[in-house]
């Protein structure tokens, strides 16, 4: 088996593929593939740039080209939910493109010629990725250390939706009308849907779980620049440690 890694910034990513071994390297559509082994588990590792068309054409290649298996999406998003604070842990559990809107044709959300306004991640799929969170929460104390010295106490788990768009949801104004359109969304990004439109689309499995990098406010901007270069590679890695040792146990790998 062989699994898909993507996040959409090197920040994300660059502890992951520091860890890959055995690396081979290829290049493709101005993208980089890492192909190695992580953990012991074959992987192909992938920045796939910022945006739904670059996240697109990239998960696209890696099933085509690379036969990857399944697909996880890591990284940071923008807090939606009033109860999200920056540090939790969000793992999707349905997928909206905020941005789609073709109506009166169809209805708002709506995907051209699908009739789904969201994808739905498989909940065996939710099930795994939750178990890898919660023992990364539970086993990782040093890393919970250095959270909390910077006032990242009791990083929560939550399961929930996740819209996608190519906006940066940066005011409160802004996260205030998402929240109007689609109440249950708790966090937001610019990649994670057009993902789940290609994986659904190939019937490839996928989980997306995103780490909370800011609140969506009118500073959001900064405090999004300074969590990924501080914490962002640290939680993906922490965290696709423990998925990876659960994928290769129920896969007997």
């Amino acid at each position: 088996m062989r699994l898909g890694i993507i996040g959409a910034m090197p920040e994300e990513l660059d502890l992951i593929i520091a860890a890959v071994e055995n690396k081979e390297i290829v290049e493709r559509g101005s993208r980089i593939y890492y192909i190695g082994s992580l953990f012991g588990q074959e992987v192909v590792v992938v920045f796939s740039r910022w945006g739904k068309v670059a996240s697109a054409t990239t998960v696209t290649n890696l099933i085509l080209e690379f036969k990857v298996d399944r697909i996880v999406f890591t990284g940071v998003a923008g807090g939606i939910a009033p109860e999200v604070n920056v540090g939790d842990i969000v793992i999707a559990q349905r997928l909206f493109q905020h941005d789609m809107d073709a109506r009166p044709l169809m209805r708002r959300f709506e995907i051209p010629l699908t009739g789904k306004t969201s994808y739905e991640i498989n909940s065996e799929d939710q099930k795994m990725m939750v178990e890898a969170v919660h023992l990364f929460l539970k086993k990782d104390k040093i890393f919970r250390k250095t959270l909390a010295d910077q006032n990242i106490v009791n990083p929560k788990l939550i399961v929930g939706d996740i819209a996608s768009g190519d906006l940066f949801i940066s005011s409160k104004d802004m996260k205030d009308a998402l929240l109007r359109n689609l109440p249950s969304v708790v966090c937001a990004e610019m990649e994670g849907a057009a993902v789940a439109q290609v994986c659904d689309d190939y019937g490839v499995p996928l989980t997306v779980v995103r780490v909370i990098s800011d609140v969506a406010e009118n500073n959001g901007s900064l405090s999004f620049v300074g969590f990924i270069n501080q914490h962002a590679g640290q939680y993906s890695l922490a965290i696709l440690k423990e998925y990876i040792q659960l994928l290769r146990s129920e896969f007997d790998i």
